[in-house]
């Protein structure tokens, strides 16, 4: 009898990474509660001004939470890469043959290099959550002294994926339905994203749509399909 595993299609595989992927995004949900409960962030600050650890939050539940989603952030930007190329290989399997033997011997080794930008981004609007995204930087695992930078998406990024999206989801290159659809589906949500910023910097944000910001929509930014 053939292993069940041999038998699996890249449908499946497909499946089973968007399994995984959510299961990560559950876990940061709750390492960001951590955070949340101690009214703190990245970057808040866990000594007083007179250098001793904070009494009113528990230092040590933060400290372990930042580590935690940095690693938990580095294995969904692996993932997502993964995931791209095992979408590639339902569409046509002599693509996921060829890719698999590196994508098994180093994840983390995918790059942005096999991503197409999809969308551009025409305008921002000042506050809005996508001008409040959070850079998140490439780091090594625990890398207790990784900070992450407020940086937002700027006129002119390119978006390479979004969330679970890249090129390969949208069916029509003059429509990004598909993205509308996410945005709407994950308000209040983290959302990874990735985008090409000038003419080969790759840059990572992590952002939140949501209402109730000030401006229109829950992202506050214009973005129109590309097909350069």
């Amino acid at each position: 009898m053939i292993p069940s595993r041999e038998r699996d299609t890249p449908a499946d595989r497909v499946r089973s990474l968007m399994s995984q992927k959510e299961n990560i995004e559950a876990e940061l949900d709750a390492q960001a509660s951590i955070l949340k409960a101690n009214s703190s962030t990245l970057n808040t600050p866990l000594v007083d001004v007179d250098g001793f650890p904070r009494a009113d939050i528990d230092v040590w539940a933060v400290r372990h939470a930042r580590v935690r989603i940095i690693e938990l952030r580095n294995d969904l930007e692996a993932l997502r890469n993964t995931i791209a190329t095992a979408l590639q290989g339902v569409f046509d399997p002599t693509t996921l043959a060829k890719s698999e033997p590196t994508a098994q011997g180093n994840v983390e080794s995918s790059s942005s290099s096999t991503l197409v930008p999809f969308a551009k981004v025409n305008g921002v609007a000042p506050g809005s959550p996508a001008a409040a995204a959070v850079r998140v930087p490439r780091l090594r695992r625990h890398d207790l002294a990784a900070e992450t930078l407020v940086q937002g998406l700027l006129r002119e990024d390119l978006v390479l994926s979004f969330g679970s999206l890249t090129r390969t989801s949208f069916p029509s290159s003059t429509s990004l339905h598909p993205l509308v659809e996410f945005v709407a589906a994950h308000e209040n949500r983290q959302v990874a994203v990735q985008v090409l910023r000038g003419s080969d910097e790759t840059v990572d944000l992590m952002f939140t749509p949501r209402s109730g910001w000030g401006g229109r929509g829950l992202l506050g930014c214009h973005i129109v399909p590309y097909s350069g």
